[in-house]
């Protein structure tokens, strides 16, 4: 669907996104909190780092629709990472201004998402199946609903989980097993873990080194030297890599560190490393000027992941579904 064809109340706009739009569109998301309840906080630079990159093709791949005087009411981005294992993931993301819904611009949005995610999908992976899907909180009920309207179903749950870095377990020692930083010596280590680990999990992939640094280890908010690594025999066999978004800090009052990636090697599994490792994050937090931790598990992780993390003191604080459209093979055509 081209720009012009998208569908909009009179007297908007749409072109494509810029990476200049995105201080605007972060006080559009900033104004949306108090409504959607999300728990996220993205500055400018945040945006910037998520739309320029080699995986993003920010002309083609993201829409702002402006009123007359030139605010920005609602945008959307279609962004599928090169690598995938089980479908082609096509990831839909966007917000309209909460003063601005109910007038058909999230349908219009979501409209030329679907679209543009079928037009990926055709040109890059006609191959193989493909998801679209926009992942969105149980707080966002208009968002859902909208998802719901458009025959989207959905496909798994997720939690985020948080907890004070008060009351920590007490370090644990695993035989032979050494638990350290990540230095940038370490960073291709943690790839191939990394890839060894989640070979069975939902939505994941082989990660190659652009998109490892696109979107892992090399985002601003990555903190090698508050993510732990467990060596073994000089290999690196579990880890923990721990993100801190000063922007969330200066919303909040409050500093995270987050755990974005926890994974074991099949290989060292059934020894506590998890355990080890997250318990060892946890009070390297506390001694950087964090005051909670989080993460995030699938509902449906069949390692156990949501037991563990009770167990060392972490509780729900939002959760997330994947409302997807899934598309077939299209190599036939």
């Amino acid at each position: 669907m081209s720009t012009s064809r998208i569908p909009l109340p009179d007297g908007l706009t749409v072109r494509p996104l810029r990476a200049d739009d995105a201080p605007a569109v972060a006080a559009l998301l900033a104004a949306a909190e108090p409504v959607d309840h999300t728990g996220d906080h993205p500055d400018a630079a945040d945006l910037t780092e998520l739309w320029v990159n080699e995986l993003v093709d920010l002309e083609h791949d993201g829409r702002l629709v402006q009123d007359r005087d030139g605010t920005v009411v609602g945008y959307a981005t279609t962004i599928a990472p090169p690598t995938f294992r089980d479908a082609y993931g096509v990831h839909l993301q966007g917000r309209v201004h909460p003063d601005r819904r109910g007038q058909g611009i999230g349908r219009a949005l979501l409209a030329w998402q679907l679209d543009r995610g079928a037009e990926l999908h055709a040109t890059r992976h006609p191959e193989a199946p493909a998801r679209l899907t926009a992942t969105v909180y149980t707080s966002q009920t208009s968002v859902e609903a909208l998802l719901r309207r458009a025959g989207l179903e959905q496909l798994r749950w997720f939690f985020h989980m948080e907890r004070p870095l008060t009351d920590l377990p007490d370090r644990r020692v695993v035989e032979g097993v050494h638990l350290v930083p990540l230095t940038p010596d370490r960073d291709e280590d943690v790839r191939h873990a990394h890839n060894a680990a989640f070979t069975e999990h939902y939505g994941s992939s082989e990660r190659d080194a652009v998109s490892w640094q696109v979107m892992f280890t090399g985002m601003r908010a990555f903190r090698p030297d508050l993510s732990v690594l467990a060596v073994l025999d000089g290999e690196v066999v579990g880890y923990a890599l721990a993100y801190v978004h000063e922007s969330a800090a200066r919303a909040t009052g409050s500093r995270q560190s987050y755990f974005g990636q926890i994974g074991v090697v099949p290989q060292a599994r059934g020894r506590g490393l998890s355990k080890a490792i997250i318990i060892e994050a946890l009070h390297v937090a506390a001694a950087n000027d964090c005051r909670t931790a989080g993460l995030e598990v699938d509902s449906e992780n069949s390692a156990g992941a949501l037991g563990l993390y009770e167990s060392l003191g972490f509780a729900t604080a939002h959760t997330q579904v994947s409302w997807s459209r899934r598309l077939p093979p299209r190599a036939a055509d």
